[in-house]
């Protein structure tokens, strides 16, 4: 199976069209689309079938939870598969089954451990006010940030620790948030700002065959070595053309899925 995936493409201030990529069996939106949901309509009636995971963008000025019901009803119009703490199987054009495991993720602010779990919350306030959301009528801070992320990672570790329900070929996690620390913007490096992209979840990789996320304004395409074999993590992230971001970016690029037996 082969895989569009774009991310970052902020609809609601980028001129851009997608269009379809050649070969690609799916296509895959690792979030932060459209913060107006607009752009989302132009993915309906896409020749393959629509992953979406929503990106932090999609919930700017609203509260959170009802972001999420708004959103489940305008993908289900437009044919679009929402997954956040969802799961998905799809066949591939040789058979092949693939369970696709998606959610938002958010952050936890763990990504350089607990003693300085303090200091990337406070360097998290400017991002929260950059999104002005609620969560049933009080801000959703960082520390309400943090709690729909570890709650979030707990649904991810339980359902990549359990076999998947019927026998498939391979597992990708979609996640807006960085599984690594390795998918930091090479621009600015690890600073407590970093703590809000990525996550410590290495130790979750070994449940994926192919990781896919967004957020980061660049592009990665890495993998990492373990017991169980190893996992492809990879970014195709548009991000903003006034900051050059886009510069270098190829909508069009298709990422295989590698087979393993689950």
């Amino acid at each position: 199976m082969k895989l569009q995936l774009l991310s970052d493409l902020h609809l609601e201030t980028e001129a851009f069209t997608a269009t379809p990529a050649a070969g690609a069996d799916v296509l895959v939106l690792a979030g932060d689309v459209d913060s107006t949901w607009a752009g989302l309509r132009q993915f309906a009636r896409w020749p393959v079938p629509v992953l979406f995971v929503p990106g932090n963008h999609e919930f700017d000025r609203r509260d959170v939870d009802e972001a999420l019901a708004g959103l489940r009803a305008l993908c289900t119009e437009l044919g679009i598969t929402l997954l956040d703490q969802d799961c998905t199987v799809l066949s591939g054009p040789q058979g092949e089954r693939i369970r696709f495991v998606g959610c938002t993720r958010w952050c936890d602010f763990d990504l350089f451990g607990d003693a300085q779990r303090p200091r990337a919350m406070r360097a998290a306030s400017y991002f929260v006010k950059v999104m002005k959301a609620t969560q049933g009528g009080l801000p959703f801070d960082p520390e309400a940030v943090r709690a729909r992320a570890l709650q979030a990672r707990d649904w991810l570790a339980r359902t990549l620790s359990t076999p998947s329900a019927e026998p498939v070929d391979a597992t990708v996690v979609i996640t807006h948030y960085g599984p690594s620390k390795l998918s930091a913007d090479p621009r600015y490096g690890a600073q407590p700002g970093t703590a809000s992209f990525c996550n410590a979840d290495d130790d979750l990789l070994p449940g994926a065959d192919l990781w896919l996320h967004g957020h980061l304004h660049c592009r990665h395409d890495y993998t990492v070595a373990h017991a169980q074999g190893q996992t492809r993590v990879v970014s195709n992230a548009r991000g903003h053309g006034h900051k050059h971001e886009s510069d270098g970016h190829d909508p069009l690029r298709v990422i295989e899925v590698p087979r393993r037996a689950a």
